[in-house]
């Protein structure tokens, strides 16, 4: 029931977010409001890093970056002071009407963009760089029209970004892009050889330059852009003022000097932005059109969703039904061990575990496919809680059980496995087959290690479409398709087993 819950409750939010917006807006206004409130609340990801907002290595408590400078200035124009607001990249978008005034952070200006947000003229030039390992064998862009030694070459790029964008749509290339959520897994996976390239923004991989450098850059910069402020079309007044800032910042040689403090070249920037043309606004779809093109998709991520929770979930019932058993009947000095590996487990966050398997373990020499790490990671998290189930399972049959089959010569595995484990997985049926509901809403999780499951695609398709309910509706009934038989299962399992009042 918690599957299906959830599942009703994705739906219920974005129709809550798009009927009513108003009562979810907490802190976004027009300049009006933003002026009487004396402060400009920008939004960015400090985990994305340089040069756009990152932790000060000299003083961790306060935020930097060229955008830091920028919002700043813009926040000085209008007469206010700023103040930052962190969110996750792919979805800051949606904080705008809610807790933000604007994003400021590498937001590229698209089409999408410019029907779906009020978007700044531009405030920086930016070009894709493609990335590779020094010894490695890829020495050209035109290398990756060709399978590589190991077959098809593995791409990294920032999830929901241009660089996404641009290489999954190149069909004409032997690649496989992996999306990551921050900006330096990437290259972190190539320095390690999970990958074998990288794509971003050429203004990263300059900032980053000294700290990867077994990393070069292969062939010159290619499919440039802009990016721009994105504001709420609800807040007209707040995107004329901040568009008239840009201009003044621009003309007076303000922006160029910000340029200049991050090596990010001034006067060429200057140039661009003087220069840069209007981006013409994308159409909107049709529901129709929507579901046919969004439809394939979420169906092949759902397909991952069960793969998921259908691998993982029988190991996790393996390895906690050993530890169960190897705590109530196995040596003394084995018992404190598997009581520990429980509390830790459990103690620890699911993410925190992914990703120790999958960007840790290859500093070791271990690099686990995504696949791999994210059923392995969601194993070993559930058997914790499995453990438990099945613990207090077996403790429910009662001793004489277990003193009986002894006493007719059975021995202590014969015993466990031909009469104290089928009346204990009897017993906790229903809690087990709640938990395997659980892990169909957990797996969303693995996306912070590259695997694309069914939330994970909403997500993008919904931000990159702007059809957040009708998309939000259409996953959250392949929810309640997976999940409801499942219910129905458990349900009648527990009527069965109540037998006849």
């Amino acid at each position: 029931m918690r599957g299906i819950r959830a599942a009703g409750a994705v739906a219920l939010v974005a129709l809550t977010c798009e009927l009513a917006p108003g009562a979810l807006r907490v802190v976004a206004a027009d300049l009006d409001a933003v002026e009487a409130r004396g402060e400009l609340v920008w939004a960015a990801d400090q985990e994305g890093g340089g040069p756009h907002v990152f932790l000060d290595p000299k003083d961790p408590r306060r935020l930097t970056g060229f955008e830091v400078d920028l919002a700043e200035l813009l926040a000085s124009e209008l007469g206010v002071r700023p103040r930052f607001q962190q969110g996750q990249w792919d979805r800051l978008p949606l904080l705008l009407d809610r807790s933000v005034d604007c994003v400021i952070n590498g937001i590229e200006l698209t089409p999408e963009r410019e029907r779906d947000y009020d978007c700044s003229r531009p405030y920086f030039a930016y070009a894709l760089q493609l990335l590779a390992r020094r010894d490695g064998p890829l020495d050209s862009f035109e290398r990756l029209a060709s399978p590589g030694p190991s077959g098809r070459w593995r791409v990294g790029v920032l999830t929901g970004s241009a660089a996404e964008t641009v290489m999954r749509s190149r069909s004409d290339l032997e690649i496989d892009v992996i999306g990551y959520d921050g900006t330096i897994d990437s290259m972190e996976q190539v320095v390690s050889g999970v990958l074998d390239a990288a794509v971003m923004d050429d203004c990263i991989f300059n900032f980053y330059a000294d700290r990867f450098a077994p990393l070069r850059a292969v062939g010159r910069p290619f499919a440039g852009g802009y990016y721009t402020i994105i504001s709420s079309r609800e807040t007209p007044a707040l995107g004329r003022a901040v568009d008239e800032a840009l201009g003044k910042i621009i003309a007076d040689g303000r922006l160029k000097r910000i340029y200049d403090r991050w090596d990010l070249a001034g006067r060429q920037q200057i140039l661009a932005l003087r220069d840069a043309s209007e981006i013409p606004v994308a159409s909107r779809r049709s529901l129709r059109q929507l579901v046919a093109s969004a439809l394939p998709l979420l169906l092949a991520s759902a397909g991952m969703t069960v793969l998921l929770s259908s691998a993982a979930f029988p190991l996790a019932i393996l390895i906690g039904l050993s530890i169960a058993i190897g705590r109530l009947h196995g040596p003394a000095w084995l018992r404190p061990i598997l009581a520990g590996y429980v509390e830790v487990v459990r103690g620890t966050p699911l993410m925190l575990q992914l990703y120790a398997l999958f960007f840790l373990l290859p500093k070791i020499g271990l690099a686990l496919p995504a696949l791999v790490a994210a059923i392995l990671g969601l194993a070993i998290n559930y058997s914790a809680y499995e453990s438990e189930i099945y613990r207090a399972g077996l403790k429910a049959v009662p001793t004489g059980q277990f003193e009986a089959a002894m006493s007719l010569g059975m021995t202590t595995w014969q015993t466990l496995r031909h009469v104290i484990i089928p009346q204990a997985v009897r017993l906790v049926m229903p809690p087990v087959t709640n938990d395997f509901i659980a892990l169909f809403k957990d797996t969303s999780v693995c996306s912070a290690i590259t695997v694309i499951e069914l939330t994970k695609r909403y997500s993008v398709l919904a931000l990159s479409t702007g059809r957040i309910v009708e998309l939000a509706v259409v996953t959250a009934l392949l929810y309640l398709a997976m999940s409801w038989p499942l219910s129905v299962l458990s349900r009648r399992f527990e009527a069965s087993q109540e037998g006849p009042h």
